[in-house]
């Protein structure tokens, strides 16, 4: 957000930003932008001109996980076991996503451009976990951050209307991995 808005555009910002928290835990992905206005008491354009695009919007109300999950990337960079320190922060990433109704959308891709600052953000910070990693020998070299992100995004997708996401996305995820590692 740019320093140069009046006091009262960046109290409606802050304002909508935390209604859309809100209503995104409540609703996911799908919360009603006009929900949001009305909740923020603030027209409907307001909303769509600080967040142009619903993605504009779910990055914003994502942007602290997406941040903590960058500095735990960091720091289990540092870990003997680089194995045990990438699969420790994609179960965290599982976790945040699950957790954070409308995250695993917005870390989601639309079309052959992948121009979304969430993800671009995870694959940077998940990308030295995941290089040691294949150095190592632990994970196959061919695999990114990007097809990790897009497996998670998938299996959290797959299980938001499951009686219990979280422990099902779990289960799916290390499902997967012992299907890429061979162990879990």
């Amino acid at each position: 957000m740019s320093d140069g808005l009046r006091a009262d555009a960046r109290r409606n910002y802050a304002r909508i930003l935390a209604v859309a928290e809100e209503e995104v835990a409540a609703h996911g992905s799908g919360a009603s932008l006009e929900q949001i206005a009305r909740t923020a008491n603030v027209g409907s354009a307001t909303v769509r001109r600080h967040f142009p695009t619903r993605r504009a919007l779910l990055e914003a109300v994502s942007a602290s996980r997406i941040a903590a999950l960058c500095t735990r990337a960091a720091e289990l960079t540092g870990e003997d076991d680089s194995r045990k320190a990438l699969l420790t922060w994609l179960d965290e990433v599982v976790a945040y996503c699950v957790s954070a109704r409308g995250l695993a959308a917005a870390l989601s891709y639309d079309g052959p451009t992948h121009e979304n600052s969430c993800s671009a953000a995870i694959e940077e910070a998940g990308d030295p976990l995941l290089r040691r990693a294949a150095r190592d020998g632990v994970v196959a070299p061919e695999v990114t951050v990007a097809d990790l992100i897009t497996l998670i995004v998938g299996i959290v997708l797959a299980t938001e209307q499951h009686p219990d996401p979280a422990a099902q996305a779990g289960r799916l995820f290390r499902l997967a991995v012992a299907g890429v590692t061979g162990r879990t």
